[in-house]
């Protein structure tokens, strides 16, 4: 609910009214101690009066008064004078306090709450139960436009409200232990957040697939299905991250890319002149998002390898090659080399991933759980970089959120666990995003692992129950010094209660979050596991792995079928030569492509797919026999496999790169 209406809790006014209306030696407690953060009260209850101790819980707010102003303070602890309990007598206690504020009395006769205390409690001063009224004066933030997430744990009768623009204007983190809330809680902040932001788009990076199902009517789902991030948006050190399959790259062949990519992007630009914009530089690196082909990649490889002198042969160029033909011919890939990634299709790819227009969908929910573990930093990359750039360019126009579902994978609090290139685009965003309309929401169960520098720029955390003590300290050092007592009790908070404070509360408010809709449910997968009628006595086995391997990646036959009819020949510098000015000029002669193949999707340079590669000439004589073992391996014969891919594939996973250059 978008509302700027709080509720009272009539119930509790009339009880608190009661309380205060009556004579000083009926107060529930006198003020015996006190400092400038705590106080300490004595009380004492009547032997079979112990109802009267429920307003002394631990977290429970109290008020002192002091003249015509309340003073409000937090219960932090509780213990009798004498160690014991005696049902038949009275029993004397004290009350560990600590101050947060002070409702003053305004010379209008208004009353205001205050972060400050202008008159310190004396000693022998009364402590009642805080009124409802002074709960929602506490909580008042002032201004119109916030919303309603929960109610408050003291008083489920009196709302509790945050500031959505205060949250969204810099950055805002969700922690807490499994099965604390987390995923519902971020579904209710979410859909609070685009109700009170039409304009706002969010990007959720969802390793889980869960969240799918919490949005159906608000969200599109992202997967490798559906999902087209070309090859040539990712920067240099991103795409190295795919094809070293996430170990460390070999400079040489690093340093190969490095000279090469942008020469493969001057070929297609070549191509392309009349497509280019007038505004756009000349000048092209690596890391410059500009289309190019894998075929002129390998191209420009095969070109080096021809010029160098036999004797120097460096053999970390066909290394790279065989590299990226593994990572073209494996079909978990496809989404960054499908047919599309070819031609200059960045404003599609940002409009459908960043929701502009939107179409009514502000949110999407990239789904990382279909996606290669290797390529998962690198996508993560492109996504937080790409995000940062569009608010940037846009001059604040695009109004995006990004929310790291357990960030603490991203941006570990270790240097060395994490992907550089993801750790630089989240930290852009922690630090400058803000001012560009860019925000991040941390979700993480372990804050104790993550990076604190991205931590402490969020202004706005929600903690919900943390059980484990790093990560208590971690949110003790977030909290104002005022409110540390908060944290004595936030390892026994309820599923779905947190303790939320920064800029979006006023003061720190322990609250429980409205319910969300059964069918709104964060659910693995976007649905529930349903039960299955099956007798595990009776089921047969070979269904189970059937699923397992059919369910493995998205179908290829139709992309499997154009690889085995097309012809090529790598190896042979006759076949493969640097094109032109049209693709056509660089694609050999090609077998007819069966009648039931779609004759629209742009196929890959046969150069390019190496579960068809043939010897163009097989009675020419090679300068090493080792390239002959190359063409053997890439063809894929009998005794590597049926098919070329298999073949390739078996042989990258049985040996090294290196053993197939040992002479």
């Amino acid at each position: 609910m978008y509302s700027k209406d709080l509720q009272n809790s009539p119930s509790a006014g009339i009880q608190e009214r009661r309380a205060w209306d009556q004579p000083e030696d009926r107060s529930l407690g006198h003020i015996v101690a006190c400092d400038g953060g705590k106080a300490t009260i004595s009380a004492k209850v009547d032997a079979g009066e112990s109802d009267d101790l429920a307003g002394w819980a631990v977290g429970r707010l109290v008020t002192i008064a002091v003249g015509a102003n309340r003073v409000v303070a937090l219960t932090r602890s509780m213990h009798t004078t004498s160690a014991l309990w005696i049902e038949e007598a009275p029993n004397a206690f004290h009350v560990e306090l600590e101050l947060m504020g002070e409702v003053r009395r305004q010379p209008d006769g208004s009353e205001r709450f205050s972060t400050g205390i202008s008159t310190y409690p004396y000693l022998g001063a009364h402590a009642h139960h805080i009124r409802s009224s002074d709960l929602v004066r506490i909580y008042d933030h002032g201004k119109s436009d916030v919303s309603i997430i929960g109610h408050l744990s003291q008083d489920e009768n009196a709302d509790a409200a945050v500031h959505m623009s205060s949250m969204l204007s810099k950055h805002f983190a969700i922690v807490g232990s499994t099965g604390s809330g987390k995923s519902t809680a971020v579904t209710l902040l979410l859909r609070e957040a685009i109700a009170s932001d039409p304009k706002l788009r969010v990007l959720i990076l969802d390793p889980h697939n869960e969240f799918a199902a919490a949005f159906p009517e608000s969200a599109v789902v992202i997967d490798t299905h559906n999902l087209d991030l070309p090859f040539w948006l990712f920067r240099l050190e991103e795409f190295t991250e795919v094809l070293f399959r996430g170990r460390p790259a070999v400079p040489d062949e690093l340093d190969a890319l490095r000279d090469l990519i942008p020469e493969a992007k001057k070929a297609f630009r070549g191509e392309q002149a009349g497509s280019r914009r007038h505004g756009e530089r000349n000048g092209l690196t690596a890391d410059t998002p500009v289309p190019y082909r894998i075929a002129d990649l390998i191209a420009l490889i095969d070109e080096r390898i021809g010029k160098l002198d036999g004797r120097n042969e460096k053999p970390y160029l066909r290394a790279l090659k065989l590299r990226l033909m593994a990572a073209l011919n494996d079909p978990r890939y496809r989404f960054m080399f499908s047919s599309n990634t070819i031609s200059d299709t960045i404003n599609e790819t940002i409009a459908f991933i960043f929701r502009i227009p939107g179409g009514g969908r502000p949110i999407s929910t990239f789904q990382l759980a279909g996606i290669p573990s290797e390529v998962v930093n690198s996508v993560a990359s492109v996504l937080c970089r790409m995000a940062f750039e569009i608010a940037l360019w846009s001059k604040g126009a695009v109004r995006i959120l990004v929310v790291c579902e357990e960030a603490h994978r991203y941006v570990p609090s270790d240097p060395s666990l994490g992907f550089v290139p993801t750790r630089q685009a989240i930290a852009r965003i922690a630090k400058e995003g803000r001012k560009y309309g860019a925000s991040l929401g941390i979700i993480t169960q372990r804050p104790g692992e993550l990076d604190q520098t991205i931590l402490s720029q969020c202004s706005t955390i929600f903690a919900l129950r943390l059980s484990n003590d790093r990560d208590q300290e971690i949110i003790a050092k977030a909290l104002p010094s005022s409110s540390t007592s908060a944290l004595t009790f936030i390892s026994s908070l309820a599923n779905g209660e947190a303790i939320a404070f920064g800029e979006a509360v006023p003061v720190p408010m322990r609250l429980k979050f409205n319910r969300v809709q059964q069918k709104f449910l964060p659910t693995a997968n976007g649905t529930e596991v349903a039960e299955s009628t099956d007798d595990p006595n009776t089921i047969s086995l070979t269904t189970i792995v059937d699923r397992m391997r059919t369910s493995g990646g998205p179908d290829i036959s139709d992309f499997q079928s154009r690889v085995s009819a097309s012809e090529a020949s790598v190896f042979d510098a006759v076949a493969v030569t640097r094109p032109e000015t049209t693709t056509e000029s660089f694609e050999p002669p090609r077998r007819s492509m069966p009648e039931a193949a779609d004759t629209n999707l742009e196929p890959y340079n046969p150069n390019m797919l190496p579960g068809s590669m043939r010897v163009a000439d097989p009675s020419a004589s090679r300068p090493d026999s080792r390239i002959d073992r190359y063409d053997s391996l890439l063809r894929g014969d009998e005794r590597q496999g049926a098919c070329g891919s298999s073949g390739l594939r078996n042989t990258l996973l049985k040996r090294p790169h290196d053993s197939f250059f040992k002479k």
